[in-house]
Formats: C-alpha cells, sequence, structure tokens
C-alpha cells in the first residue's frame, strides 16, 4: 500500500496524492448535483426514500463500503440522517428507495439515524435557512464484522483503521 502524502478536496471530491500516482473516489446521485437542491422525493415533503447514488475510482483494495449522510446545520447540532454499511466491495452504487431494514438481501446492514429508526430518514430542517446534507463514501480494506443498528460514532470508531479512500457529494434542502 503506498503512502499517502496529501489529501485534498477539490469541488466535492477528495483527491489522494500518493508518490507516483493521483487516485479520487467520487461519489453522485442522478437526483441531483453536488452543492445543489435535493428533489422533495427524497425529503420528508415526499416519500422520503433514499436517493440513487453512484461512484467511480474505488481502490481495488476496497473490500466494502460504508456511507453516513448527516446535516451539520441542524439546530441542536450535526444531525445523522443514513447509516449504510458493509456495502459489497465489488458496488459501484445504491439504488433510490433502500428498504429500512436492518440486513438487506445482499449482506448490506444499515444504522440507526437520529429519528430514531433504522435506514434512510431525509431532510426535514425547520423554515428558514437551507440546510447541506453531506453523503459521505468510505472505501473500506475490509469487510467487517458489524451488527446491524449501529450509530454514526460507533460506525466511525469501528471502520477507522480500514479507510482507504473518502468522497462526499452535498446536497441542499429548504423549507
Amino acid at each position: 500500500m503506498k503512502k499517502i502524502l496529501l489529501v485534498v478536496l477539490v469541488m466535492g471530491v477528495f483527491i489522494m496524492l500518493t508518490g507516483d500516482s493521483v487516485m479520487a473516489l467520487e461519489i453522485k446521485s442522478s437526483a441531483f448535483k453536488n452543492n445543489e437542491t435535493i428533489p422533495k422525493e427524497y425529503t420528508s415533503q415526499g416519500p422520503d426514500i433514499s436517493p440513487p447514488l453512484s461512484w467511480t475510482g474505488a481502490p481495488k483494495e476496497a473490500k466494502a463500503f460504508a456511507l453516513i449522510c448527516d446535516d451539520p446545520d441542524a439546530p441542536g447540532g450535526n444531525w445523522v440522517h443514513w447509516v449504510i454499511y458493509n456495502i459489497p466491495g465489488n458496488t459501484a452504487s445504491l439504488d433510490k428507495a433502500v428498504p429500512p431494514s436492518g440486513v438487506l438481501a445482499n449482506g448490506v446492514k444499515q444504522g440507526k439515524n437520529d429519528f430514531g429508526r433504522i435506514g434512510y430518514g431525509g431532510p426535514m430542517p425547520p423554515p428558514g435557512k437551507p440546510h447541506r446534507y453531506f453523503f459521505k463514501l468510505y472505501a473500506l480494506d475490509a469487510k467487517l464484522e458489524l451488527e446491524p443498528g449501529l450509530i454514526k460514532e460507533e460506525l466511525l470508531k469501528r471502520m477507522k483503521a480500514h479507510i482507504l479512500k473518502e468522497a462526499q457529494l452535498i446536497g441542499v434542502f429548504k423549507r
């Protein structure tokens, strides 16, 4: 494994510069572009389903992915909207409307959001200024033996030593 010399954030994409190559993990959605409005379909003002997501630039060593979506602009501090992990390393997307189940058919596991539920809970900011929703993708060097229902902090702690690359997509929503 190469030693990382520098990590830079360019237009929502983390780029890692190594001794002899540039590698970028990038996450996108066909529903909205980076720093643009999340459609109501993926919020509490619609059916409140998870948006479609896809990624490129995953390292060959990736055995699994994890994704956390949170809102740092929430009145009480950072609000977690989605915790999903053990996404197989050969996966490059999540379809829209991931079912709110602790364990999906393909072994993917979901944690609890700050609404107290398993799975995705879309944007629901108080009326006023727009909020930013960070979809953070982590490429991991191992599929971790984790139980369903983890909260964000537990997942971050348990995957910390296994993160190969990170990327983020920011969506915006206002009521």
